[in-house]
């Protein structure tokens, strides 16, 4: 991406690759969390092909829909 940017290779010299760290690191963390959604997403699916819809966490009731809105935001200040 910067390869000929002499501020860009100071940079990499004295702090190392920070960018090409980040990215590894969220791509672990990607990996870790689609290995512990595998349960979750099969357990998921086939709810779903029977018809169940999502499903509640065990031992827990489903709570019921928010029967309330967001009123919006009164006016602002009038300008003169």
């Amino acid at each position: 991406m910067f390869q000929d940017s002499p501020i860009y290779d100071r940079l990499i010299a004295e702090r190392g690759d920070i960018p090409l760290q980040v990215r590894r690191e969220a791509e672990r963390v990607s990996r870790e969390v689609e290995f512990a959604m595998q349960p979750l997403l099969q357990s998921g699916q086939s709810l779903l092909q029977s018809g169940g819809g999502h499903a509640p966490a065990p031992g827990r009731p489903t709570p019921p829909a928010p029967t309330w809105q967001r009123s919006a935001l009164p006016p602002g200040p009038q300008q003169r």
